[in-house]
């Protein structure tokens, strides 16, 4: 029943919502999962590119810059729920149709695995036509250099720091996903992932794929953005993008399928399975 035009669905519906999208995921012929994986990699780049114009403008005071810039961001996720496509953190969430055993421990691996290979080739991909086209030329050379500096600054976190800030962001990004669940409109989608989505760009948390993006142009930049003092891009490495996306990942994967997929697992749909489809 619709109430005062307000027709978004229910908690428990978008629980039930986001068990039946898992069993579609992780039974989607590989072909099919595979574009639909690199085509989101590629939005979450087009994301992170927005964002660095934004960062790139040393002029906006430090919190405008965060707010504009996380906004920005928010385009990539945008693309991802709106136009549809396939990205691995998001599909943290397919951990409630797991936990209703629904998809067995093989058909989740698989899709996690295949998503986020596709994901970096998209991301990374991405990156590459970005350095080609010239565009760390814009602004006299301060887009390059805030893409150093970002990519720098994420391969030389430390590991705690990064996991935590990989759960952080993840746990914001996978409500994002949950709360579009709930819209029925497209601008019901983009108003519900905005917030979350631009509040942990803002907040400075960790996301993989979009650290594929910015590490890749990071290293295809460095040395090109002048001024650039090279002792702090020591880290911008080969091995300093591993060191960055290894715990990133993990704490992705924490803050995604655990504390909003096994949580809200728990409060819905556990007691679905206990008690039968009933309203409470």
């Amino acid at each position: 029943m619709e109430i005062f035009g307000f027709d978004a669905f229910s908690p428990k519906q978008i629980a039930a919502r986001v068990a039946d999208v898992g069993v579609t995921k992780a039974r989607l012929p590989l072909l099919t999962m595979s574009m639909l994986a690199m085509a989101a990699g590629g939005f979450i780049g087009l994301g992170a590119m927005y964002y660095t114009l934004v960062a790139a403008d040393s002029t906006l005071p430090f919190a405008a810059s965060r707010l504009v810039g996380g906004l920005a961001f928010s385009l990539g996720l945008i693309l991802v729920v709106v136009a549809g496509a396939e990205l691995f953190t998001g599909n943290n969430l397919m951990v409630m149709a797991w936990a209703d055993r629904r998809i067995t421990t093989t058909e989740l691996l698989r899709n996690w695995t295949m998503v986020y290979i596709a994901n970096a080739f998209g991301a990374a991909g991405l990156a590459v036509l970005v350095y080609l086209s010239n565009h760390g030329s814009l602004n006299g050379g301060a887009v390059a250099a805030a893409y150093i500096k970002i990519a720098s600054a994420k391969t030389s976190l430390p590991f705690g720091e990064a996991f935590f800030k990989g759960v952080l962001c993840n746990l914001l990004v996978c409500l994002a996903v949950w709360l579009a669940l709930a819209a029925r409109s497209v601008t019901d989608k983009v108003i519900a992932v905005v917030f979350p989505t631009s509040a942990f760009v803002a907040a400075g948390f960790e996301h993989c794929i979009a650290n594929v993006y910015f590490i890749s142009l990071g290293l295809l930049l460095r040395g090109q953005a002048s001024p650039v003092d090279l002792s702090q891009v020591a880290s911008l490495d080969w091995t300093g993008y591993v060191r960055n996306l290894i715990p990133v990942t993990l704490g992705n994967i924490v803050g995604g399928s655990i504390m909003v997929a096994a949580v809200y697992h728990l409060i819905y749909n556990r007691a679905l399975t206990n008690k039968g489809n009933t309203d409470g």
